[in-house]
Parts: C-alpha cells; sequence; structure tokens
C-alpha cells in the first residue's frame, strides 16, 4: 500500500499508540492525517499542517456518520481508538466488560461500516484494525478487554473477505505491552509507541494482514501461528513470566 499522498483518519489519536502513529505518518509524503479524539483539546500538536483534527467519539453513531461525510476523501482508516477495565470475566463486572465491548468491539465495527463506501469511492483503500496480541489468547485480569479484542480480531478476519472485492484490504495489528497511560498497570517490560508506530507503518506499507510490532507480539505471534494452545498457556502464567 503506497501512502505516498493518501489521506488518513486515525482514531485515538490524542495519545499513546495514536499519537505516535500520526507522527510516524508525517514523516512520510502523505496526504492529509485527520488525527480524530473524543476532545480535540487532548490532541497534541503535531506541528504540520497536514493534521486536521476531529472530535469522535466512535460509540456516538451520528458523530460517526458526519463524519464520513466530513471525511470523504479518505484512502486509509486506523481504528486505534480503545479503552480497557481491569476486569477478569468471573469476577469482573457486567458493565466494565460491557464498557470495552461497546468501544472496542463495536465502535470500531461502526467505523468500518461507516467508511467502506467511502474507502471504496475512493479506489484501492485499507483498514488498520488496532487489535492486542492478547486479542489472540486472553489474560486472566483483563479477560473482559481479551475479550472485546477476540471480537474485534474475529470481526476483521470477516471484514477482510468480505471487503476484498471492493478493493479494500483489511488487517490487523496485535500489539503487546506498549509504554502508553493505558498499560501503565502492567508490570512487564514496554517497547515505546515510537518504535510501535514505526514498525505498524512499515506494516501497512507492506500490505501485512497480521502486523507484530514489537519484540514480545512478534514472539507471541510467531507462537500463535504454529501453537495457538501455547499461547493460551504462556499467557495463562503471572504477568511478569508472560514476556
Amino acid at each position: 500500500m503506497k501512502i505516498d499522498n493518501k489521506n488518513i483518519l486515525v482514531t485515538g489519536a490524542n495519545r499513546g499508540i495514536g499519537a505516535a502513529i500520526v507522527r510516524e505518518l508525517l514523516k512520510h509524503k502523505v496526504g492529509k492525517v485527520y488525527a480524530a479524539a473524543r476532545n480535540v483539546k487532548n490532541l497534541p500538536d503535531f506541528g504540520d499542517k497536514r493534521v486536521i483534527p476531529l472530535a469522535l467519539d466512535i460509540t456516538d453513531s451520528k458523530q460517526v456518520a458526519d463524519l464520513a461525510k466530513q471525511a470523504k476523501d479518505i484512502n486509509i482508516l486506523i481504528n486505534n481508538a480503545g479503552t480497557i477495565a481491569f476486569a477478569s470475566i468471573i469476577e469482573g463486572q457486567l458493565d466494565q466488560i460491557a464498557a470495552d465491548m461497546k468501544v472496542n468491539y463495536f465502535g470500531t465495527i461502526g467505523m468500518m461500516q461507516a467508511f467502506a463506501p467511502v474507502l471504496q469511492k475512493n479506489g484501492q483503500g485499507m483498514i488498520a484494525n488496532v487489535i492486542s496480541i492478547i486479542g489472540l489468547a486472553p489474560m486472566v485480569s483483563v479477560g473482559g478487554y481479551s475479550a472485546s479484542k477476540a471480537a474485534l480480531h474475529s470481526a476483521t478476519q470477516s471484514a477482510r473477505t468480505e471487503l476484498a472485492a471492493r478493493n479494500i484490504h483489511v488487517i490487523g495489528i496485535y500489539p503487546g505491552p506498549i509504554d502508553t497511560e493505558m498499560a501503565r498497570d502492567f508490570p512487564i517490560a514496554k517497547t515505546s509507541p515510537a518504535v510501535t508506530a514505526q514498525a505498524i507503518v512499515a506494516g501497512i506499507i507492506e500490505g501485512k494482514d497480521y502486523i507484530f510490532p514489537d519484540p514480545m507480539s512478534q514472539q507471541m505471534g510467531a507462537l500463535w501461528e504454529q501453537n495457538p494452545k501455547a499461547v493460551e498457556k504462556q499467557f495463562a502464567a503471572p504477568m511478569t513470566d508472560a514476556a
């Protein structure tokens, strides 16, 4: 996927991986970069006129539909917005688990549904969904989050097949522990957002179906491709041993 002169929408661009992806894209000869966040005041100053700040709550269907009309020239959609509750499946509160599912799964599906016609109209397009390595096998302490990302993994695979005929390539991104506010409570070694974003953008250009953008996810991704049950057992271990 050539990204020169492509217009790109990044959700959850206010911090962490999302902000790092915007910065990495700006190192290339891209066109517009729509940087979306719930509150535009929380967006960093990217210092580049190609960046267009947008207010977006991906769980607000009207806001999503309005944005699809506004950003009608995009070629690439990067669904990065997400949330996490430290809730296990058995001991966690249902409202916490539902909140993760609402944003990470239903919110992302809503974005894909809204922008698929836009991407199709603009020719060759791409949707890149930021999932998680624990969408491939769960960690108990964040079982609700893992389930939402597993659902998104499945939806990404389905959308890949469904949208191929429309010349839209759908890819999945599976980060491991990244040094962001969202992952601050995980007591394991983390990769910087900048390094992660560099690998993500490189994977988008290469057109990979699966992007494992950090050392831990690369290790677990390779193991998952050979032996999914082994990854499940690995993640069942205490977090300090899981990496």
